[in-house]
């Protein structure tokens, strides 16, 4: 009983001094202000690594009874479905059926212990990211039409991490962790039971960022797939990095998969512009240079094209910690469209195609914004909108959705994953608060 007693107690002080030691060699914060972080030409500061990199993690706690989101001026916030475990993306059906994928990271490959891993889990686990997966899609449906989901079934369960889904035609095709499964879908169900076929296989395996979206080309003959880097800028070795950070296009009728743009550290929130018709997708950059650096973004992804990561971001900005420098690649690299802020974990990406919230707001862009665990002061944390005008970001953004990071400084909730409903409202996956919000103008 006395030696378990004194191995607790080492530990404590391990933690504690592991805590310190973080805290003393982590002091830097931003030196740019973050409104110049955004749009199509971003302040970009020097690099400012640390020894140990910045952790500025808020901490996780439920929303308290009857208090809401703050949103935009003129609109109105609802809770249009709670109880959900971890509900990470969304995709609305034709009929208006909502589906939600409750999801989180799979297991990791077993890597032994080091200290960076036990913080990050530390860390991780404040932030409300450690959960288990429930590896489930449900059904909320709103069949009253009152902008609250009265009906929640299951309506896939045993998949593995799931997160993007497209229906084509009658089947609905699913992006595990690890692979594209295609499912019968008949309108109305509120349950398939059928075993999925799998369509083609993803890259795994140590999956540093697990999240695979998925959308189908508008003639309903490709899939594009989203696969985000093994690594923070290719520190496990590039051969890890096969197929990975980039975007892939699969072919429905041979299940052939080519890559179809590369160079991009974690991309998700695939969507089609609607006047250019142009593939967009949000990214999250590469971290521990500072709470000024990287930006993410958001751009329209050309066939072939390679978006920098890991040798260099927004262009020629060289990453000098990657080795081997490849300034050939350097070179090639497309600068994104348009930035979103340095660590504001940018994922949800969709373009308003409805007419709810008037004329000014067509065609825009709506982002959920996770919220940054390494940056001082925080960043992200909300739901924005971009201005488009002739397919292209028009202006500076706006916050539509706020509160997420609470006034005692805890986080409620996170927003992730965000599309626009059969009414044209906006919803809001919270992953942290459980919940799906739904915005839309003011009566």
């Amino acid at each position: 009983m006395k030696t378990l007693l004194r191995i607790l107690l080492a530990l404590i002080v391990v933690i504690i001094i592991a805590g310190a030691g973080v805290w003393f060699l982590s002091q830097e914060e931003a030196t740019v202000p973050i409104e110049q972080t955004y749009g199509p030409d971003p302040v970009l500061a020097e690099p400012n690594p640390t020894l140990i990199p910045t952790i500025n993690v808020a901490k996780a706690e439920p929303w308290p009874a009857g208090v809401l989101p703050k949103v935009a001026e003129g609109m109105a916030v609802n809770e249009f479905a709670g109880g959900l475990d971890h509900p990470r993306w969304l995709h609305v059906l034709p009929n208006g059926d909502v589906l939600v994928a409750e999801s989180n990271a799979p297991p990791k490959p077993d890597e032994g212990f080091s200290i960076r891993g036990f913080l990050m889990s530390l860390f991780q686990s404040r932030a409300g990211a450690e959960t288990k997966s429930a590896n489930r899609i449900s059904l909320l449906r709103d069949a009253d039409g009152d902008g609250v989901a009265e009906e929640k079934t299951v309506f896939l369960s045993g998949l593995y991490s799931p997160f993007g889904m497209a229906l084509v035609e009658g089947t609905l095709y699913v992006a595990n962790a690890d692979a594209v499964l295609a499912f019968p879908y008949e309108e109305g169900a509120t349950e398939i039971t059928a075993q999925g076929e799998k369509i083609v296989d993803l890259p795994a395996g140590r999956n540093h960022h697990w999240t695979k979206d998925l959308i189908a080309s508008p003639d309903g003959t490709k899939l594009y797939a989203t696969v985000g880097s093994n690594s923070n800028v290719g520190e496990n070795g590039m051969a890890e990095e096969e197929g990975r950070a980039a975007v892939h296009e699969i072919d429905l009728a041979t299940k052939a998969m080519r890559l179809f743009a590369s160079g991009l550290r974690n991309p998700n929130g695939l969507s089609w512009q609607p006047e250019s018709g142009e593939l967009w997708v949000a990214v999250n950059e590469r971290d521990e240079i500072g709470s000024d650096l990287v930006p993410d973004y958001m751009t329209s992804v050309k066939d072939g094209a390679f978006y920098g990561w890991p040798w260099s971001y927004f262009g020629q900005h060289v990453d000098v910690r990657v080795e081997p420098q490849q300034p050939e690649m350097v070179a090639k690299a497309v600068k994104p469209d348009y930035a979103l802020g340095p660590h504001t974990a940018s994922l949800g990406l969709t373009f308003n195609t409805g007419d709810l919230f008037g004329a000014e707001m067509k065609n825009g862009a709506f982002v959920g914004q996770h919220g940054s665990w390494n940056r001082k002061p925080r960043s992200g944390y909300k739901v924005i909108f971009v201005p488009f005008a002739d397919g292209k970001p028009s202006g500076a953004p706006v916050d539509i959705l706020t509160g997420f990071l609470g006034e005692d400084d805890v986080a409620h909730g996170r927003p992730v994953g965000v599309a626009i409903d059969g009414k044209g409202a906006l919803l809001v996956a919270d992953d942290v608060g459980n919940r799906i919000w739904r915005v839309a103008p003011a009566r």
